[in-house]
């Protein structure tokens, strides 16, 4: 492992400890092997004067919630030393006990809480303390003889710690540990199964600990012959299929999902090997990771249905062996999967909880097959992982997480969408929760959302084959589809009949009928997988109301409401909802210049804002405006409602 350090750069915050303490701790965040999505803590030790004038040592310790590749000095929580060298001469602490007299012996009541090995920070004598889940180290440690191996690796001036549950039991552990000993001569610490702690009073010297305590680790691992993984490619992957897998995690777990799948070698090769659902299901990396990952995944192979059933049956027997009180389960359903011949899978909330999951698998099954070629893949004890997963504390933390948006986990794809109306829509959509595929023929589209939310998609929505690749793309992004915003569309010059040219009267059918048809017909074999799903047309007032001079705009739209309706009668019994939107006169979209309005409003000798709001509702139509109904009739209130027209116009008299 290389060290990360920048002379100049820590230079830079040699007269303050806490800069400083932010600087080696981000290093260490930007080292995946080191810690993943919010593992590991750090903290430094000072001297303040508080407010009568009196010293006081104070620890700050990274606070829950924060992620060391991105802390700062905001994400430590500043509490006093004595109080938690105090709680650690006590014979019994419960965490939740532990956690409340951390938060009280804070100087800084709007700071995070505290990491829950606080206390043990506090123990450790020296300013600098790192603490990682280093893979290297952990996946010796998952192995028959793990501690043999560390001792032969590290020898006499480490510190090995074997595992108990972190928190209070752990600090009161390594206190009595360590009661007559000499912590300048400890050249560090290792939790089995669990980490890694380093500490100096310089903190580039204790992130060099963590390096070279690391580095050995994989040296001893490349002695063994023992950093190969198995690499392959996918044979057959059918995003129909995979579709059809995240309908079935969300029978189970009755929510949306967002769904990756990992098909890089590695992860193929992982998913061919033919002892596959022995190894993977043996237990995770680190008990950290269990509340994210559950102690096993789900293992596909031929037979989908069940083998979700099979996983839920596994965890409630899991559960029930283990439950030893009034603990509620959490949800059945599994937080990753091994597809056999193709890669890996996981399934989160939201993209940032998937990708989470995705993250944490790919560490996993590296460390599965170096442990094999060690002597074999050994977790903890399924109790011990339990402790973990159904923790007081991590049970909080998941109560905090309750709250979600209305469309969280639901996919989405909106035409159209770089500009007006399909931008809004866009926008919305993704305020409210979703994943959101943006399509257009406009190029610009590929990076005008900054949202890792959203995927621009380049398409020309008369052409077949583009649509059909749109579409699979997105199955293959996220997993499956749940709403279509079919709004792509033109608005052809005014001409009478007898003026219009064949060239005209296609190109109209062409984008604003033949192209909605193409994209149903792509998305429908995904939408009957999908979660409530939704097709959402957006047709025209013209269709009720027509123009003279719009014939070419107003048939091509009438077919469309027309196909939707015909599209409501057949999908309906897939639980596939089509609906109508009607917009009039929505101006802020690129078509309608100041200049073009100004022209509009004096043909008819008004004002601009007279034109805009001509309507019975005196109102001006904005694309939020329509992007606002787009959501709600995608939402629950519109949930038994399918084959109507709505009209969003201000009231038109000739539609009334």
């Amino acid at each position: 492992m290389k060290s990360l350090w920048d002379v100049n750069e820590g230079n830079k915050y040699s007269d303050d400890s806490l800069a400083m303490r932010v600087y080696s701790s981000r290093l260490l965040g930007a080292e995946p092997e080191l810690v993943l999505h919010g593992g590991g803590n750090t903290s430094v030790k000072t001297t303040e004067t508080n407010i009568f004038g009196e010293k006081e040592e104070i620890i700050y310790v990274k606070g829950s919630g924060w992620d060391l590749a991105t802390i700062e000095t905001a994400g430590f929580a500043p509490v006093k030393l004595e109080v938690l060298k105090k709680m650690a001469l006590l014979d019994d602490l419960n965490d939740s006990d532990m956690v409340k007299q951390q938060r009280a012996a804070m100087t800084e009541p709007g700071a995070p809480n505290p990491s829950v090995e606080a206390v043990l920070h506090a123990l450790i004598p020296l300013k600098y303390v790192d603490h990682t889940h280093a893979d290297a180290v952990v996946t010796i440690t998952n192995t028959p003889n793990g501690e043999d191996k560390i001792r032969e690796i590290y020898g006499e001036s480490m510190l090995i710690v074997p595992y108990v549950m972190p928190g209070f039991i752990l600090a009161k552990k390594i206190y009595e540990m360590t009661k007559e000993m000499n912590w300048e001569e400890c050249s560090g610490m290792i939790l089995l199964n669990h980490g890694v702690f380093t500490f100096d009073d310089d903190a580039q010297k204790s992130y060099q600990k963590m390096i070279e305590i690391v580095t050995s680790a994989e040296e001893y691992i490349e002695g063994q012959n023992a950093n190969s993984v198995a690499v392959s490619e996918s044979s057959n992957q059918d995003m129909n299929t995979l579709s059809g897998i995240r309908r079935e995690i969300m029978n189970v777990s009755d929510s949306p999902l967002i769904v990756r799948l990992n098909s890089e070698p590695e992860a193929v090769g992982f998913a061919n090997l033919p002892n596959v659902e022995s190894i993977a299901t043996r237990g995770p990396l680190t008990p950290d990771h269990i509340i994210r990952t559950k102690q096993f995944p789900l293992i596909i192979g031929d037979d989908l249905g069940k083998e979700v059933i099979k996983f839920s049956d596994a965890y409630k027997e899991y559960f029930n062996r283990n439950n030893k009180s009034d603990l509620i389960p959490l949800n059945f359903a599994p937080k990753w999967a091994v597809w056999k011949g193709e890669g890996t899978i996981s399934f989160g909330r939201n993209l940032k909880e998937a990708n989470v999951i995705a993250d944490l698998a790919e560490h996993t099954i590296k460390s599965i097959q170096i442990a094999e070629l060690l002597g074999g893949w050994k977790a903890l004890p399924e109790m011990d992982l339990f402790e973990i997963e159904y923790w007081e504390l991590e049970q909080a933390k998941l109560a905090k997480m309750t709250g979600s948006k209305e469309f969280e986990g639901k996919i989405a794809v909106v035409t159209g969408a770089a500009n007006g109306i399909g931008k809004a829509v866009t926008k919305a959509l993704l305020d409210k929760g979703a994943v959101v595929a943006a399509l257009d023929i406009d190029p610009a589209i590929n990076k005008l959302f900054d949202n890792e939310n959203i995927v621009g998609i380049e398409c020309d929505m008369t052409d077949k084959r583009a649509i059909h690749d749109s579409i699979e793309s997105v199955v293959r992004e996220f997993g499956g589809l749940d709403l279509v915003v079919s709004n792509a569309g033109i608005f052809p010059s005014s001409e009478n009949i007898e003026e219009i040219t064949s060239e005209s009267w296609n190109r109209s059918l062409e984008i604003n009928l033949t192209s909605h048809q193409l994209l149903l017909k792509a998305a429908v074999p995904y939408l009957k997988n999908g979660y409530e799903p939704s097709v959402i047309f957006v047709a025209s007032k013209n269709v009720a109301a027509p123009g003279p001079g719009a014939a070419s705009y107003s048939v091509a739209k009438a077919g469309l409401t027309q196909l939707a309706r015909v599209a409501a009668l057949e999908l309906g019994a897939s639980g596939i909802r089509v609906n109508v939107i009607h917009p009039n006169a929505v101006f802020d979209t690129s078509i309608w210049s100041d200049e073009v309005l100004k022209e509009r409003a004096e043909k008819y000798g008004m004002s601009v804002d007279e034109y805009k709001s001509d309507n019975v509702l005196k109102t001006e139509i904005k694309s939020d405006d329509v992007a606002n109904l787009i959501c709600a009739m995608a939402g629950s209130a519109f949930s038994k409602t399918t084959g109507a027209q709505i009209p969003i116009d201000g009231g038109n008299e000739r539609v009334i």
